[in-house]
């Protein structure tokens, strides 16, 4: 991805002048990661943040029962990130890897927070970006898990996501539901044969 492309994106949350994004371009990073290597580490105090321009990351932790539990999926066109452990220099409690071989551009934190209190345009894009990716999109799924069943969370995941739902698999999908590979599927054979009872 050109940073032109790059910026086409970071343009649908905000517009950005041609100073900003001169600024910014200068603190862009390309990196690559093969599929398993860790973007940041549990434990570690993490700097960057990194949008995705091809492949597709995952923030994962393991449960006290040595269970993995997955947060949150990084696809193309997302910022990875260990958001608190960022804004509060603490370490992570999560790790985030890549699911698959991956392309992004990294950009130091603090300096792009010192440029969005430079640049209000920056600041604009990184408040709406937040607003949608961290608030919006984050609480209903965090009520979801309270107080729906599995295979509502996972019909409703596969009509949100179906892309990012082709492009994972099965042990990821059940880390992400808080279920077991094989309670996956049978939810999987369920709807199944429920769009045969239908055919």
């Amino acid at each position: 991805m050109t940073t032109d492309a790059f910026f086409a994106k970071i343009r649908t949350y905000a517009a950005l002048s041609e100073a900003a994004e001169r600024a910014w371009t200068a603190l862009l990073r390309p990196r690559h990661y093969r599929k398993d290597d860790i973007f940041i580490r549990a434990g570690d105090v993490p700097t960057s943040c990194a949008f995705v321009v091809e492949g597709l990351f995952y923030q994962h932790y393991v449960g006290p029962d040595g269970d993995l539990i997955v947060k949150y999926f990084f696809p193309e066109n997302r910022i990875a990130a260990s958001v608190s452990a960022t804004l509060l220099g603490e370490p992570s409690l999560f790790t985030i890897t890549a699911i698959e071989d991956s392309t992004v551009l990294e950009y130091d934190f603090a300096a792009f927070r010192a440029l969005a209190a430079t640049f209000p345009d920056i600041a604009a894009f990184y408040i709406r970006y937040m607003e949608r990716h961290w608030i919006i999109e984050k609480e209903p799924g965090e009520i979801s898990f309270r107080h729906d069943d599995a295979m509502k969370r996972y019909r409703d995941f596969i009509r949100r996501e179906p892309e990012l739902h082709r492009r994972l698999k099965q042990h990821h999908i059940a880390a992400w539901l808080g279920i077991t590979p094989e309670s996956l599927s049978r939810l999987r054979r369920a709807i199944a044969y429920g769009r045969m009872e239908r055919g």
